[in-house]
């Protein structure tokens, strides 16, 4: 388990993360504009992890990875991932899952998982649907733009849309690209990444194995295109998450006092 220490006693976010190398990026960017205290840890292969309180966060930030949300064979922490974003959906804390972590938000709410429902790797669009337009989070990735913003994706899994739930993007192949289920947020796609964190990416061994011959070189030059726009409305994405969990730390911690 690798910990941020925390100094300040008020609520704080949490961020689970599956791999070294998928750390929030824009998302603690965001979050460390506003001083809001977040720390990241690894629970994956703990059978009986020490996670808070679902009721005591400010914030629940799931990051992505290379295993299945129901690999809980290979991984035993996933399945106490899954109560953990469940409780904290239930208790109306801020909750953002990003690729793995959208798949373990919406398995942990009644969705369903799809292995191997196809792959998706490289800058593509996606397309928003009415309440992604209309939605905080979503919103500003179209302002002076597209409604079909091209985002930087990579997965080969997919889910369906938890029950109740509004899905806000999809593509032909991944129909669930992003949905909103009360505080939760999911997003198949990366839009924590800026250039210095796909580099970063590439340079790794097991992401760079994932990858067909020539694939990398296209991502790092379609990147360079489009991110400088990206990047921008992608903060502005992950302020409005910053903002509600601000509002929630403030509102727990005067509770409390």
């Amino acid at each position: 388990m690798s910990t941020i220490p925390v100094p300040d006693p008020s609520p704080a976010v949490l961020v689970i993360q599956h791999a070294a190398w998928e750390g929030p990026g824009l998302v603690g960017r965001a979050l460390d504009e506003r001083s809001i205290a977040w720390r990241s840890v690894t629970v994956l292969d703990d059978a009986a992890p020490e996670l808070p309180d679902a009721r005591s966060l400010a914030g629940l930030v799931v990051m992505g990875g290379g295993m299945g949300a129901l690999d809980d064979t290979a991984h035993p922490g996933l399945s106490a991932e899954r109560r953990l974003l469940a409780d904290a959906t239930a208790a109306g804390v801020p909750v953002l899952g990003i690729c793995l972590g959208m798949q373990l938000l919406a398995v942990a709410l009644g969705g369903d998982l799809l292995t191997a429902h196809g792959e998706e790797i490289g800058v593509a669009p996606v397309s928003l649907t009415g309440a992604g337009l209309r939605d905080a989070y979503l919103y500003p990735l179209t302002v002076d733009a597209s409604p079909d913003p091209e985002v930087l994706h990579w997965h080969a899994d997919a889910v369906t849309a938890p029950p109740g739930a509004t899905v806000l993007a999809s593509t032909p192949l991944t129909p669930v690209q992003a949905f909103r289920s009360g505080s939760a947020v999911g997003l198949q796609f990366h839009l924590e990444i800026d250039g210095a964190h796909l580099d970063e990416w590439l340079a790794t061994p097991e992401m760079a194995a994932e990858l067909a011959p020539g694939v990398a070189d296209t991502m790092r030059a379609d990147a360079a295109v489009r991110l400088t726009s990206l990047v921008p409305r992608a903060l502005v994405v992950f302020g409005a998450f910053a903002d509600e969990v601000r509002a929630r730390r403030d509102s727990v911690t005067h509770a409390g006092g």
